[in-house]
């Protein structure tokens, strides 16, 4: 099973990609195959990656839409 974190700062001082790691570590058991990040200003994702059946690269987190809008975890 697949794994995400995220931090939301309600101060809105930037997201510590420190932090954020540290979190998605704490999981790696629910996902060894791979890991992703996103920051923008005060919100980051992580993700933790079980490749169960899609293996290749498209199954890549976090994913964005083509024009950059949207990001999915």
């Amino acid at each position: 099973m697949c794994g995400i974190t995220g931090i939301f700062n309600l101060n809105g001082e930037p997201v510590s990609p420190v932090i954020l790691r540290r979190m998605t570590d704490a999981i790696a058991h629910r996902g060894p195959d791979g890991e992703g990040f996103y920051t923008d200003s005060f919100i980051g994702l992580g993700h933790r990656r079980l490749a169960i059946i899609d293996l290749s690269s498209a199954g890549h987190q976090p994913m964005m839409s083509p024009n950059g809008q949207y990001i999915l975890i």
